[in-house]
């Protein structure tokens, strides 16, 4: 189990996100109205670390259905209560390297909000798995910070451990985009180098986007 999982989860992870400052609100909204402008009204789409549903919610609102998973059991039964309404939005609790989905599932898959660095797990077998349960010409959104955000960044992450949400920043490992606290929390970033590096390895097109000067976005196709 990771640190989301363990220490940063339900009524933590919203938290986080209810006192971002003005900057990284203007942040999420731009990520999720990039992925909005993806989707059309026919596709059946996949949230890798859904959280309580912060964002499968709004994309629930466009797409035909969205499915949210988490490895933490706690943040899955927070998504279910807070959008049980929603007849086109399910949540299951799954590790997103060893997803129970058959192949070819789904038209859109998102790893967003950094996921790929959140989730302590292989990239490689991250995206594998990714690919797997994606149709052939689907698409996959993977997301991670712009290095032009980074003090934002970095004055978000100091009000969470202000607020005891994390633990205490370490600012001598804390640099070049990579987020260090005493408690064992470490956050990196992936750039559009690394996530092309990353996609070379597989069978797809891949594109950058950089988006709002604060995200930047892998679209990736799978052939």
């Amino acid at each position: 189990m990771n640190y989301y999982s363990n220490n940063l989860n339900t009524s933590k992870l919203q938290r986080c996100y209810e006192i971002a400052p003005p900057r990284i609100q203007q942040l999420l909204l731009a990520e999720i109205d990039f992925i909005l402008r993806k989707l059309s009204i026919d596709d059946i789409v996949l949230d890798l670390g859904c959280g309580y549903g912060r964002v499968a919610i709004e994309l629930a609102k466009k797409a035909k259905k969205v499915t949210g998973i988490d490895i933490s059991q706690d943040n899955i039964e927070l998504a279910k209560s807070l959008h049980q309404q929603n007849d086109n939005l399910e949540f299951y609790t799954m590790n997103a390297v060893e997803l129970n989905f058959p192949a070819d599932m789904f038209d859109v898959t998102i790893c967003i909000q950094n996921g790929i660095s959140a989730f302590k797990e292989d990239p490689h077998l991250l995206l594998a798995e990714a690919l797997r349960v994606t149709k052939k010409g689907g698409v996959l959104l993977f997301s991670s910070y712009s290095n032009k955000i980074w003090q934002d960044r970095l004055y978000w992450f100091q009000i969470q451990a202000d607020e005891e949400l994390l633990g205490e920043i370490d600012y001598e490992k804390t640099k070049e985009g990579t987020i260090v606290c005493k408690d064992g929390f470490k956050a990196i970033t992936y750039s559009g180098n690394d996530f092309l590096e990353l996609a070379s390895k597989f069978n797809v097109e891949a594109n950058i986007y950089e988006v709002d000067d604060s995200v930047v976005f892998c679209e990736i196709k799978k052939k």
